[in-house]
């Protein structure tokens, strides 16, 4: 959650005045103007693929359905619900259909402080039972694969924690949240070093990143703000090593040699167009993972109904 605690340092204003878009100084803050009860929906699609020398070698593509309800305001906090539903997903590997179901009608309730900035998963403990009870399911249809139990409780192990479900089961909310509790001028770039928590567990990665208004729309009363991030590649390529290593182990496998792991590089170009009220209406991240003549591509598109 580092990288949406890192926007704290540009925060201009604390008071809550509606009207997020000043053109007397082309700046613009993204606030949530939220009531209790108030709800919006979304469609969320996520495609991921693989290039490899010009080729695409893979593709996997996921599409739900999100219902956001403010379930409580008060002077200083959010409390907010996500409901996950009516999954769809594309994928030549079956496993990979069934993990991606086991979110289906979740509800996840989260809180964010009186700017809209996330700050906690409330019902963490619900998500793990609820994450827990599908892939036991999945143990049981599984259990003639070889080695695939021991896959299955490194997986479970991935959500286990509160600190672990907020870095790896959230992403989306990651992404809605992201702006928020800023205030951004035109003309000006915004640039940090920051450190963001790595899904492999251990020390997390120095990120270099950079944000910048791009487009102010009075009449409509949106804008678009964009931000990029780059991981430090040999960080990211040694937690890569280790991570291989330990799924060796998992899977009684040769483990790989350290010289013969390429470097790898992450980045990631994340752009939201924001209402004036502080409800995205439309979001793309694009997460780009290289390694030699291979580049793994995750988009997510967030998009009000």
């Amino acid at each position: 959650m580092k990288r949406l605690q890192i926007f704290g340092l540009f925060i201009l204003l604390s008071v809550k005045i509606f009207g997020q878009i000043n053109m007397t100084d082309s700046t613009a803050q993204v606030i949530g103007y939220w009531d209790k009860n108030e709800k919006q929906s979304y469609i969320v699609t996520q495609e991921k693929y693989k290039i490899k020398d010009s080729d695409t070698t893979s593709r996997d593509f996921y599409k739900y359905a999100v219902d956001i309800t403010i379930v409580d305001s008060t002077a200083n906090s959010y409390t907010i619900d996500w409901f996950y539903k009516d999954y769809e997903i594309q994928s030549e590997n079956a496993l990979i259909q069934k993990l991606a179901s086991i979110t289906n009608d979740m509800n996840v309730r989260i809180r964010t402080n009186e700017l809209g900035v996330f700050q906690e998963v409330i019902n963490w403990k619900d998500v793990r039972d609820y994450i827990l009870k599908g892939t036991r399911l999945l143990k049981k249809e599984t259990k003639d694969i070889p080695n695939m139990d021991n896959f299955m409780n490194q997986l479970e192990g991935m959500y286990s924690t509160k600190e672990s479900i907020e870095l790896g089961a959230v992403k989306e909310m990651q992404q809605f949240y992201t702006f928020h509790g800023a205030k951004y001028e035109y003309g000006n770039e915004y640039n940090a070093d920051m450190k963001v928590a790595s899904l492999y567990g251990g020390e997390p990665f120095d990120t270099k990143m950079t944000v910048w208004l791009d487009e102010l729309n009075p009449d409509d009363n949106n804008f678009i703000i964009r931000m990029n991030q780059t991981v430090n590649a040999e960080q990211l390529t040694n937690a890569t090593f280790d991570y291989l290593v330990k799924m060796a182990e998992t899977l009684k496998m040769p483990a790989p040699k350290r010289e013969d792991i390429p470097e790898v590089s992450n980045d990631t170009y994340t752009a939201s167009r924001i209402h004036g009220s502080g409800w995205i209406i439309y979001s793309i991240e694009t997460k780009e993972t290289k390694a030699e003549d291979q580049t793994n591509i995750e988009e997510r598109v967030i998009e009000i109904k």
